[in-house]
């Protein structure tokens, strides 16, 4: 299994992917995405940032732990973790569990323990820290190629396997 990696500068094209993977079959166990939150604010609205609203349709338990759930809104109503020298985000998928019992090693410790090389894993904290939404999709090596079309897709940058 490999971890595709990349960056949207705007939390709808990232959730437009998200959706588009689980048309394809990725389930929820297989798609991450991490976004900084500002607790039901606007966070960085004028840098392609988030906004924190309830999406309808959005019951709690489809938004807690590991499920992703509906096609719209898939990030919002989540509550923010505080990680230490980002702030409050929001997560779902794999990622988010690792999360949850991070606050030492933060972002970086979860994304190395998915197999993201410790260096690019502080690139891709400091590009959540700019604002950016981080997907993360575990994809076999037949499914790599079409997991990067999708990101590409939709606006992706930084796209990475590893």
């Amino acid at each position: 299994m490999a971890n595709v990696i990349g960056t949207f500068s705007m939390r709808d094209n990232a959730e437009r992917a998200l959706h588009e993977l689980k048309k394809k079959g990725f389930g929820d166990e297989k798609v991450s995405i991490v976004a900084k939150g500002d607790r039901g604010q606007a966070a960085g609205r004028g840098e392609g940032g988030m906004t924190m609203s309830r999406g309808e349709g959005m019951p709690t338990e489809t938004v807690s732990g590991g499920a992703i759930g509906g096609t719209a809104g898939v990030l919002a109503g989540l509550g923010a973790l505080a990680i230490p020298g980002i702030g409050p985000i929001v997560a779902i998928g794999p990622i988010a569990a690792g999360l949850t019992g991070a606050v030492a090693g933060g972002l970086v410790g979860s994304l190395v323990d998915l197999g993201i090389p410790e260096d690019r894993s502080k690139f891709y904290e400091g590009k959540v820290k700019e604002g950016k939404v981080l997907a993360v999709t575990k994809a076999n090596d037949d499914q790599v190629n079409e997991v990067k079309d999708i990101y590409s897709k939709f606006g992706a940058s930084d796209i990475e396997i590893h």
